[in-house]
């Protein structure tokens, strides 16, 4: 049997556990806004495997517990890093208009926000069971932070103070994950964290990319100085960098459809594909070990692979920040980041 390739990998500050630097997000396998056939989307974790792409997220709220059965099925028996998340409990029974919610072919459970201690350790024995495997190397607590909770943030964020933080840190010392972090949306939230307790990482989603680069300001230092690493999930903004029209899951103001086109501009001129610059930049950022892009099928899953081969020049990211299309502090990739 041939080995798989291997990416490069990247080796958390604080925790004994290294990276592939690209990742398989999960999200789509649970059929995000779009049903997704259970072989095709087997044959693109399977394919994604064998072709180094080691690191898996997932997590219960994907498809109501549907990716998490999709991700251990094929997982088990694999050499893999694997993270899941808290902060949902699925109960039984099918929730009205699961398609509101981004999952149209969910399976029949409702999900719960629940940031306690208990709620904790019952999300991490109920993920187990849904995966059939007997390990999860990282836990993240997911969607904490006011864009998704508004006001009731403050009492999920104490009940995550309280209890939830204390679960993850026993799970942790006790040897049963390796790894504890916030998988979210917005950087502010991670801030947050940060004075709560110790972190090994955070999964932060489409807030480090080529559109957005505030995180440069205040939490990839944070994160430098406390030891604790960066996944960047949604690299192409939800598909603006990927030839879509959508842009953080809705329609793209006038001024990111600009800025799009102004970055597409530079891209023809160094005949270098818009998403493998997208998909390189973010590791250019010490703090970050690996980007995730969520894998719908082995189509996207080939064109993720040949945007990674792609050898990008030195010139186009100065010329980048020359055009002020890059924040005057972003480090810029040296070389390829996907290559060893």
């Amino acid at each position: 049997m041939t080995s798989a390739p291997m990416f490069p990998r990247r080796k958390l500050p604080r925790a004994d556990l290294s990276l592939p630097t690209l990742g398989f997000g999960g999200a789509p396998l649970g059929g995000l806004f779009d049903a997704v056939d259970k072989e095709e989307a087997s044959a693109a974790l399977a394919s994604a495997l064998n072709n180094g792409l080691s690191y898996v997220d997932t997590a219960p709220f994907y498809g109501f517990g549907k990716s998490e059965r999709r991700v251990g099925d094929i997982l088990r028996g694999r050499s893999y890093q694997l993270s899941t998340k808290v902060g949902r409990l699925l109960r039984p029974g099918a929730v009205a208009g699961p398609a509101a919610m981004g999952w149209p072919d969910a399976l029949p459970f409702t999900p719960v926000y629940d940031y306690s201690y208990d709620g904790t350790m019952r999300s991490y024995d109920a993920s187990l069971h849904r995966l059939g495997l007997d390990r999860i190397d990282i836990l993240y607590v997911h969607d904490i932070g006011e864009t998704t909770h508004g006001a009731k943030n403050a009492g999920h964020l104490q009940d995550l103070k309280d209890g939830g933080y204390r679960a993850l840190a026993e799970l942790r010392e006790t040897g049963q994950i390796k790894a504890i972090g916030l998988g979210v949306n917005e950087s502010a939230a991670c801030l947050q964290a940060l004075d709560i307790g110790d972190w090994d990482l955070f999964l932060l989603a489409g807030r480090y990319t080529l559109l957005e680069q505030d995180p440069l300001a205040d939490l990839l230092p944070a994160c430098e100085a406390r030891g604790t690493g960066i996944v960047i999930g949604g690299p192409f903004n939800s598909g603006i960098l990927v030839g879509g029209a959508t842009w953080n899951y809705g329609s793209a103001p006038a001024e990111v459809v600009a800025r799009v086109e102004a970055l597409k501009a530079i891209c023809a001129e160094y005949n270098v594909p818009l998403p493998a610059a997208a998909l390189q930049f973010p590791l250019g950022h010490p703090a970050v070990i690996s980007v995730i892009p969520g894998l719908r099928d082995r189509r996207e899953l080939q064109a993720t692979l040949d945007w990674a081969a792609t050898d990008i020049p030195a010139t186009f990211w100065t010329a980048l920040r020359e055009a002020e299309l890059l924040h005057p502090d972003a480090p810029l990739p040296q070389g390829n980041p996907f290559k060893e």
